[in-house]
């Protein structure tokens, strides 16, 4: 038997550590399956659970990523959590291991302004240099004069939509070249540099023009923190994090955590995985809100559940309902989500979720447009860190689903079959 097999773990497996053994106690009222031996369940949700599985367990013996976690939920709760393959050296992974969860921290910091706006202290249209001046010497990359670069101010101001929809302009280098040679040629830092100067990337275009990926939702982090008065962990610690229960979501990897932590590998141009040290600088002058947090699958559930509770979760409200439906519209207006090509094809390939069909951008999120047949419907929501943390969430359908690894390159063909996979066994 392949040895990723043999490493699949089951929820029924003892655990002397308390918050597994808690979240096993959980699962179990939940009627998660496997969670304990005597649970009975109808025959379609068994059947559905152990397609879930098959999945995970057939994608790490196939070598699609070396371990992986899966869960799907709904309002009232966890539908299942599975997971095969070892998150660390002796270490199997679990709904409870920690990830890099990378860009799916931008939706937590995006709902961090929103709670701001459902509180009246800022609104989705507030000029980002009302707030933060600093940010009125960020400019329109032209062209260049030789290794000079050619500026001009922006046509006109960003603001904290532009931020949270990805129209500001501001792109990163790993899906816009000129980026990357403006870095190299200036010699200014990288985004993961962790410092203030480190987010003044340049425009690529003016704000509003175009939907472009970049780190723009750092700025929107910081916009949270001058408006709210508070360093965006605490902020988020009091507003989301204790409310919802989220207790392994943090900027940092905390003691209790440490043990649980997963490793990060990256595939070789022989097909294999092997070791690759990747994470948010620790203890950085700026916690960047675009890539800082580290969570796990349970946690994050929890996170996407609110959601689909439309604002609170159990019994604890984060954010009014209205609130809600306004943060998953369409903010970009007419504009369409644009496929992301990538400029470095050892950290991701081309990013172009459901080909062909039209996705917009609500305030924090990636928005389907149109039902996917056998999947997701209209008005879904998604995104992904870039260590291939995935997740959505369906209002129409009452259902989230995550599924996570961590492993590069972003968004490889065989994560996203084993993801397609994973997410129709969710609505068979």
């Amino acid at each position: 038997m392949d040895s990723s097999i043999r490493n699949t773990r089951s929820q029924a497996v003892e655990d002397t550590d308390t918050s597994r053994r808690d979240f096993l106690l959980t699962a179990a009222s939940m009627g998660v399956v496997g969670a304990l031996p005597f649970m009975s369940m109808p025959a379609e949700a068994k059947g559905r659970k152990s397609r879930l599985q098959k999945v995970l367990d057939d994608s790490v013996a196939a070598n699609r990523f070396p371990f992986v976690v899966g869960m799907t939920g709904k309002a009232s709760g966890v539908t299942f959590a599975g997971a095969s393959g070892d998150a660390a050296p002796g270490t199997p992974a679990s709904p409870d291991t920690v990830f890099r969860i990378f860009s799916m921290t931008k939706a937590v910091g995006s709902t961090a302004a929103m709670i701001l706006i459902d509180q009246g202290k800022m609104d989705f249209d507030t000029p980002v240099q009302d707030v933060l001046p600093e940010f009125a010497d960020i400019q329109v990359l032209e062209g260049w004069d030789g290794d000079t670069p050619r500026m001009r101010a922006p046509r006109v101001k960003a603001t904290a939509r532009h931020l949270a929809t990805h129209t500001s302009g501001l792109e990163y280098e790993f899906w816009r070249a000129e980026t990357g040679e403006y870095l190299g040629k200036t010699k200014r830092p990288s985004i993961l540099a962790g410092t203030k100067d480190a987010l003044f990337y340049p425009m690529m275009t003016d704000p509003g023009t175009r939907w472009g990926y970049g780190p723009s939702i750092d700025w929107l982090g910081l916009m949270v923190e001058k408006i709210s008065g508070q360093r965006i962990d605490a902020f988020l610690k009091a507003n989301l994090f204790e409310p919802l229960g989220m207790n392994d979501t943090d900027v940092e990897v905390r003691p209790h955590m440490q043990s649980r932590l997963a490793g990060v590998k990256a595939r070789g141009e022989n097909g294999q995985f092997g070791d690759f040290p990747l994470a948010p600088p620790s203890n950085p002058e700026v916690y960047g809100m675009g890539h800082c947090l580290y969570s796990t699958p349970q946690d994050y559930m929890r996170f996407l559940r609110m959601f689909l509770n439309k604002g609170k979760l159990d019994g604890k409200r984060v954010m009014k309902q209205a609130s809600v439906e306004r943060m998953l519209m369409n903010h970009m207006g007419p504009l369409k989500f644009e496929k992301m090509v990538t400029a470095a094809p050892p950290i991701t390939a081309d990013c172009d979720p459901f080909p062909g069909t039209t996705k917009t951008h609500s305030f924090g999120f990636l928005r389907n447009e149109v039902d996917i047949p056998g999947r997701r419907r209209a008005g879904s929501q998604s995104w992904a860190g870039v260590l291939n943390t995935h997740y959505w969430f369906d209002m129409k359908s009452n259902v989230a689903g995550v599924i996570m690894t961590q492993t590069l390159p972003f968004v490889e063909p065989a994560y996203m079959a084993a993801y397609e996979e994973f997410e129709r066994a969710a609505y068979s």
